[in-house]
């Protein structure tokens, strides 16, 4: 079996300027194909929402959510290391009642690693579920959790006060004993600084090359979506296309009578099928 990726490849990886592979996963079959194409880590993204569930965004995202969709992924990973999101309110209900959840999706979602969006305002949170032997990365830049305040999807950091206190909070996550750092929607610039200052890996999403790692929503990378793709993002496959197409032709071929086909089809023997056709007419008079 190869060995499972963790928190210290994940520094051996930044000390050896190597990159780090991440992607979301939300379900076993999708987990199990990323785990086998050699991806280092796979998150379990609370942007399950609007990939998978339907929701307007990350916010109405719950605890039971992300537990239910951890346990399908971690039992498709058996080499990349599996991150959960901590939901929205699981963090800022009290230190003890986030302890309490992210030793949740640890003991029941099965995960290696807990994510948490925030900066300084978290970090006695984050000291404290390290300290009861959780692993934390942390999440800076744009947080998706935070939408409603921001008053939509931006990017952060643009000028030289918000380029600062990002720095600060990313230097009080590392402090407070994060093993990495997500860098989401920041300038390329900004995001280069963080990683050279900091002796934790940064993970980017719109953060550009100078990170220590990638990482993107599957359904975006598949062009699972139309006409919403983000424009950091890079579509791989056009998925969505190909899977109304195959959809159109399994209705037109039901429809027209053509599926199943004899191919497709389980007949009897022909013998037992003239005596089930004798009783049949004996017994049922059909």
């Amino acid at each position: 079996m190869t060995k499972r990726i963790t928190t210290n490849t994940f520094q051996k990886m930044k000390a050896a300027n190597q990159k780090i592979s991440m992607l979301t996963a939300y379900d076993y079959p999708t987990a199990k194909l990323i785990d086998e194409s050699g991806v280092d880590s796979i998150l379990v993204g609370d942007s399950l929402g609007s990939a998978v569930l339907g929701y307007e965004d990350t916010t109405q995202v719950t605890m039971e959510d992300m537990i239910h969709h951890a346990k399908a992924v971690t039992r498709g990973a058996r080499r990349a290391m599996v991150v959960v999101d901590m939901p929205f309110l699981s963090v800022h209900l009290g230190v003890e009642k986030a302890v309490y959840n992210a030793g949740r999706l640890i003991q029941e979602g099965g995960g290696q690693a807990v994510k948490i969006e925030g900066g300084t305002e978290v970090t006695e949170v984050i000291k404290a579920i390290t300290t009861a032997g959780i692993p934390v990365m942390g999440h800076v830049g744009l947080t998706p959790q935070s939408v409603h305040q921001y008053g939509g999807y931006f990017v952060q950091g643009r000028t030289t006060a918000q380029a600062e206190k990002l720095i600060e909070d990313a230097l009080a996550l590392e402090a407070a004993g994060v093993f990495s750092i997500v860098l989401e929607l920041i300038p390329a610039e900004l995001a280069e600084i963080v990683s050279a200052k900091l002796s934790v890996p940064t993970i980017g999403i719109g953060a550009g090359l100078g990170c220590d790692g990638q990482v993107l929503v599957v359904h975006d990378l598949l062009g699972l979506f139309q006409g919403n793709t983000p424009s950091f993002v890079k579509q791989y496959a056009n998925l969505s296309e190909q899977m109304k197409q195959a959809f159109t032709e399994y209705h037109n071929e039901v429809q027209a009578g053509e599926f199943p086909a004899e191919e497709h089809t389980r007949r009897l023997d022909p013998e037992v099928y003239q005596e089930l056709l004798k009783i049949v007419g004996e017994k049922y008079n059909i």
